[in-house]
């Protein structure tokens, strides 16, 4: 990135938790219904319904999907059981659809804030019920302070299930030691870079090389034959694990969130690599749309432009 978008997505990952800022917005009669607009692009919908038409969708088109019901942080036990039960009305709609797909979640949002036991036995839950269906879970990666809490308690579900993944963190430099951990389990691994605002020294910044570092642990992963999710929208990496064949591995997909580079994803799945569409809905779009922009700030322009516009229609802004 250059030094300016640096700045700006650093300041973006400020705001992201700001609790206050995020209430004005949404309970802002005025700038709520603007804003919503320019969520579009990235986010389904508020509902299941909605959020289930975007990836029959896709599906269709021949894209693997996953779908995640937005939230995380949740403190209230009542809430966990609520959003629990949400994603299992979930995994069976997919199932009935007769879906290939992937429901991806926070442990946060289900129950590890308040402690790992209720955590684990709504996972547990989840992971059983996907299983019947034959549908894959994937474990999102969280804030650096959350990171051993997460990993222990996908290797406790790892060794009961083979269809839930875990996500890690390229840009940590923990991670090096983590990926050679989890090359020892049998879920999916998906390699992000990072999005989370974290402590300085603990992290690799947005560099060349932190793209070495990405492109690093795909090879170990390819070499290992282990599952894998390459899930970054960066073309030069892309197209570089393209040039050294890494990405047809039958073993291989890239994975991009919904309205980001969906003609690059298009490309891609055109050349036969398996592509996948990661698609959001509910509530709780806030937090997910201001990652989303500080990931790669030139979704700014389209975020703006989508509400000068008006835009709407998802399939004519998100041409797959």
């Amino acid at each position: 990135m250059l030094n300016e978008e640096i700045r700006f997505s650093k300041a973006l990952k400020s705001i992201a938790r700001n609790q206050e800022l995020k209430s004005y917005f949404q309970n802002s009669k005025e700038l709520f219904p603007i804003f919503i607009k320019g969520a579009n692009r990235f986010v389904a919908g508020e509902t299941r319904t909605e959020g289930l038409e975007r990836v029959i969708n896709l599906y269709n088109k021949g894209y693997q999907v996953s779908l995640e019901f937005i939230g995380e942080n949740t403190t209230s036990e009542e809430e966990c059981m609520l959003t629990k039960n949400e994603f299992k009305e979930l995994i069976k709609d997919l199932g009935n659809n007769q879906m290939k797909a992937t429901v991806s979640f926070d442990l946060s949002h289900i129950g590890m804030m308040i402690s790992d036991a209720v955590a684990f036995t709504n996972l547990e839950e989840l992971a059983k019920e996907a299983q019947k269906h034959n549908i894959q879970l994937m474990i999102s990666m969280e804030e650096s302070q959350k990171t051993d809490e997460i990993l222990s308690l996908y290797k406790r579900i790892s060794n009961l299930f083979s269809n839930v993944g875990i996500t890690l963190q390229v840009h940590l430099k923990r991670s090096s030691i983590d990926l050679n951990d989890l090359l020892k389990t049998s879920g999916r691994i998906r390699l992000v870079k990072g999005a989370y605002q974290e402590s300085e020294g603990i992290y690799i910044p947005r560099s060349e090389e932190l793209n070495k570092r990405y492109i690093e642990f795909v090879s170990m992963c390819i070499d290992s034959n282990h599952p894998l999710s390459v899930a970054t929208h960066d073309e030069n990496i892309l197209m570089d694990l393209k040039a050294k064949g890494f990405l047809y591995s039958p073993n291989v997909e890239v994975e991009m969130l919904d309205g980001v580079r969906p003609d690059l994803l298009r490309f891609l799945k055109e050349d036969n690599i398996q592509s996948k569409v990661y698609v959001t809905y509910g509530s709780e779009w806030y937090l997910y749309l201001v990652h989303r922009i500080a990931e790669y700030p030139p979704n700014i322009y389209t975020f703006i432009s989508d509400i000068i516009e008006q835009n709407t229609d998802r399939e004519k802004i998100n041409t797959y």
